[in-house]
């Protein structure tokens, strides 16, 4: 994709906290800066286009729930095709954290978040893995053990979302 820029993602880990299961070996990956928005007439569709390259799918425009959920089947990607937001990772202990345009965020299974503020213009683009299923979940919609087992048993992408199979992503998450 011409509009990505070869940038070395931040990797958070988050432990379990007893209600939101989050990920015990893959971290959520921040690629800053990623994608060049400026100037684009649809800066979501770099974002679209990307991610359908690498087999993520499923895509999705919107913002981010202000709720507190996460995803025992499936990873996801988030892409801010515009304005900026502060949101929340890794369940109610978790780290709060500015994303703002042509950032992508890659959420491991499991991973909570939920969006605690935004511009009034915010919008992300959202994908998951060819490979894995999808639900949403939110503390106490599923039982904890069943949830940690469930994110287990998620399999690794095919592909980083931005760089494919030689991007970041599977080296850091096979380690």
């Amino acid at each position: 994709m011409r509009a990505a820029r070869q940038v070395t993602p931040q990797a958070i880990l988050f432990d379990d906290d007893g209600e939101t299961p989050n990920n015990p070996s893959l971290p959520l990956l921040v690629y800053r800066g990623a994608v060049e928005v400026v100037g684009a007439t649809d800066p979501a569709a770099l974002f679209e286009n990307a991610f359908g390259a690498q087999s993520w799918g499923h895509g999705w425009r919107n913002g981010i729930y202000d709720f507190l959920h996460f995803h025992t089947r499936t990873h996801e990607v988030l892409g801010i095709a515009r304005g900026r937001a502060r949101v929340q990772f890794g369940g109610t202990r978790g780290l709060e954290l500015d994303v703002e345009a042509g950032d992508v965020v890659v959420l491991p299974a499991g991973t909570g978040h939920r969006r605690v503020s935004a511009s009034a213009d915010l919008l992300v683009v959202g994908a998951y893995p060819d490979n894995c299923g999808f639900d949403q979940k939110r503390p106490g919609q599923i039982d904890h053990a069943s949830a940690v087992a469930a994110v287990a048993a998620v399999p690794l992408p095919r592909a980083d979302p931005l760089y494919g199979h030689d991007g970041p992503l599977r080296e850091t998450w096979m380690r």
